[in-house]
């Protein structure tokens, strides 16, 4: 697993419950954020708890430099959850290496979808890459993808234009 973001650690913990739950002794989970070490959240209390998990590593760089180096270094995840920058082009770089990161079949989970940078990125995605919206139960900001299985490299020549309407993105 991979997370772009960590601010209080909240979704940190409950991956790494999910992650102890499947019973696999080789989950790890990789947590990007820049900004921990310098937030208002006291004494690192996110990354902190994290770690009592047993499976949390902290990669304290800006995720547009780190994902490249996780790539190099031939780390998979199964999924990923991304809450991290909120301006269109870092989340585009994010979800560009995260296409690459995540296993084809993999599901990719976007907090924040509702700033129309965000889901203009993630539209993106869907649009010329086979990304398929996954259905969430209830009314939320998320959104969920799956990856395609095998991964698909579009053409040039099959580009397609992907923005949104600011209406569409925030009437859900």
């Amino acid at each position: 697993m991979i997370e772009i973001g960590l601010a209080y650690g909240s979704s940190a913990l409950a991956i790494a419950e999910a992650l102890v739950a499947s019973g696999s002794n080789e989950a790890r989970h990789v947590i990007v954020d820049a900004y921990q070490s310098t937030s208002t959240i006291p004494d690192g209390l996110a990354i902190t708890g994290a770690r009592l998990a047993g499976l949390c590593s902290l990669v304290e760089e800006r995720s547009q430099l780190a994902l490249p180096s996780l790539l190099g270094d031939g780390f998979v995840a199964d999924a990923a959850f991304v809450d991290g920058s909120h301006i269109f082009h870092n989340v585009f770089v994010d979800l560009f290496y995260l296409r690459e990161l995540v296993r084809p079949g993999g599901l990719v989970i976007l907090d924040d979808c509702s700033y129309l940078s965000v889901a203009t990125a993630a539209r993106y995605f869907e649009v010329n890459t086979g990304w398929e919206p996954e259905p969430i139960a209830w009314p939320t900001r998320l959104r969920a993808f799956r990856l395609p299985d095998p991964r698909t490299e579009p053409s040039f020549t099959s580009f397609r234009p992907f923005g949104l309407d600011a209406r569409r993105v925030n009437s859900g």
